[in-house]
């Protein structure tokens, strides 16, 4: 028997006892369910003093004394926003206009893979949050603070916790975008810029930040095109037709933007361009 086969039957072997482990597993949980699942024949008299619970598809969701959500409706929630938070990410920050521009630049570098996408992501979302930080902390100081301490209320902290990203997204989007998001919502008029609700704002952020990261994308490219154009005029001059360009013109673009400091001036630049 080769190594080859000793590897795959030790891998079903492996996959076999993985399944048996995953169904006793399941089995357990449905057998601890079914014991706390239990249901009570005699129906339940709702008095006027149970003002605080509610029953909704067979979910009884409760209050506080003081008209907050309980402990367990707030958990929910809490998983809810952190299930969201790639969209929000990218919905209200930064990061779609940081993420395009480093791939631009690595689409103009021609190195294919490198730096990997892990690498890209990773310095897109801490530059984000580096830009974003004044605003994470009037939220924080505004809408988390107050409402941990009881001060304000959830619909409260909401409004107020809104308030420095739409600032934000109002800040760093072009009024032709807003106009025409507008337009397609059916809003004529709007005194303020603060009166623009934010299924028109969003969209809007979105566009206009998809419009500036493809103008620097563009600007970003134009020195490594120059390159390409002189190389494959070169390799044409010399006669080596079947030589690619490509291979000729990457060293050069790479020592090119590391004399540079290319990073360092794609970043800081960027950087600049958002209005906090």
């Amino acid at each position: 028997m080769t190594k080859k086969m000793i590897i795959k039957k030790t891998f079903r072997q492996l996959l076999k006892i993985s399944c048996l482990i995953a169904l006793i597993f399941s089995f357990v949980i449905v057998n601890n369910l079914s014991v706390y699942a239990t249901t009570v024949e005699e129906p339940t008299v709702v008095t006027e003093t149970d003002n605080d619970t509610g029953n909704i598809l067979g979910i009884n969701i409760s209050t506080t004394e003081d008209g907050g959500l309980s402990g367990a409706l707030q958990i929910v929630l809490v998983l809810t926003v952190i299930a969201l938070c790639p969209s929000i990410l990218i919905m209200l920050t930064s990061f779609t206009r940081i993420i395009i521009v480093l791939h631009f630049t690595r689409s103009a570098l021609n190195t294919q893979t490198t730096p990997p996408n892990q690498v890209l992501i990773g310095l897109a979302l801490f530059l984000t949050v580096f830009i974003m930080a004044p605003v994470f902390n009037e939220i924080n100081t505004n809408a988390i603070k107050p409402l941990n301490k009881g001060e304000i209320t959830q619909e409260e902290a909401l409004e107020a916790g809104m308030e420095p990203i739409k600032t934000f997204m109002l800040n760093n989007v072009r009024d032709e975008d807003l106009d025409a998001m507008a337009s397609v919502a059916g809003i004529e008029s709007i005194s303020t810029r603060e009166e623009i609700p934010l299924r028109v704002l969003i969209p809007a952020f979105m566009l206009s930040e998809i419009r500036i990261a493809f103008w620097i994308g563009f600007l970003i490219y134009i020195p490594f095109v120059v390159i390409d154009m002189v190389v494959s005029s070169t390799l044409m001059a010399m006669g080596m037709m079947m030589l690619p360009p490509t291979t000729i013109s990457l060293p050069f673009k790479i020592l090119l933007f590391v004399l540079a400091d290319g990073w360092n001036l794609i970043i800081v630049n960027l950087m600049k361009t958002f209005i906090v």
